[in-house]
């Protein structure tokens, strides 16, 4: 099965004050547990959902101060046995099933010694693997009220070649990594174009072979940051075979990277669960 690199290093700075000492990716969103609605931390949920789709080995790249994405997945049974002796014995039981998880689990924690950008976490976790491999951001997450098997369905479409992604149609694509396609071909890749190229923009859920570490090496970075839309350019050029996969209608791209952002994933996070509830789907 795929190893999982999720990179956790972002500085959070378009969501101060409250990421100054709590890292983005440990904000919460609304997920459902045994026919209620809980929050967790938008890494959990991550971690979770490619838990459920059977990935079992994971390095997380973090970097200062993100000491407390390390605490919460370390299991504190102390802290279970405080639950069930008050009486909350449903809490209680959900952390214990998180916990199970990360038992089950073989996770690596990388720190990023400096914030030279989502390319340079991404070659961080070089030494980690030695085969085709899935990137999964720390910020953003993909939802759907079909429940469908994302993951899977990437890893379907990634065999014989040597990257792919997720992509969607966006209304401001200044924001985004973004791709002209010729079918699912990737023809080119360019970072936060400053004018009109494509509104096709890429989401930060990838697989790529391992060749893609060479070409993070090699990039030029801008303003200090390495960017991994560069090395898909890279490998684009090389003549390797990139591909981009749509996220279906009803699957949703949840970023937690700025206010709105933020502010949209909590409301539609809290709709679907409700959603869920009363269409009797608990899990």
């Amino acid at each position: 099965m795929l190893k999982a690199i999720i990179p956790a290093a972002g500085l959070g700075t378009r969501l101060l004050t409250a990421t100054k000492e709590q890292p983005k990716e440990m904000l919460p969103l609304f997920a459902l547990t045994k026919g209620s609605i809980c929050i967790k931390p938008t890494i959990q949920i991550i971690f979770e959902s490619l838990y459920k789709q059977g990935i079992r080995e994971f390095c997380f790249i973090v970097g200062r101060g993100k000491r407390i994405i390390e605490d919460h997945f370390t299991p504190d049974y102390r802290f279970l046995d405080r639950l069930n002796s008050s009486g909350k014995v449903d809490l209680a039981d959900e952390l214990k099933g998180f916990y199970k998880m990360i038992e089950d689990s073989h996770i690596v924690w990388v720190n990023q010694l400096e914030p030279k950008g989502f390319g340079d976490a991404v070659l961080q976790g070089e030494f980690f693997t030695d085969d085709r491999f899935l990137v999964h951001a720390g910020d953003s997450l993909v939802v759907s009220r079909s429940n469908d098997n994302y993951i899977k369905r990437l890893i379907d479409v990634s065999k014989d070649v040597d990257a792919t992604f997720f992509v969607k149609r966006v209304d401001d694509p200044s924001q985004y990594g973004v791709v002209i396609l010729d079918g699912k071909s990737v023809k080119k890749v360019i970072e936060k174009p400053k004018e009109f190229v494509s509104n096709i923009a890429v989401m930060p859920i990838y697989i790529f072979e391992k060749d893609i570490f060479d070409k993070l090496k090699f990039v030029k970075p801008h303003n200090g940051e390495i960017q991994l839309t560069d090395a898909i350019q890279a490998l684009i050029d090389d003549n390797k075979i990139v591909y981009a996969e749509y996220l279906k209608a009803d699957e949703i791209c949840l970023d937690i990277g700025n206010p709105k952002a933020y502010m949209e994933a909590l409301e539609l996070s809290y709709r679907l669960c409700m959603e869920a509830l009363n269409d009797g789907r608990l899990s």
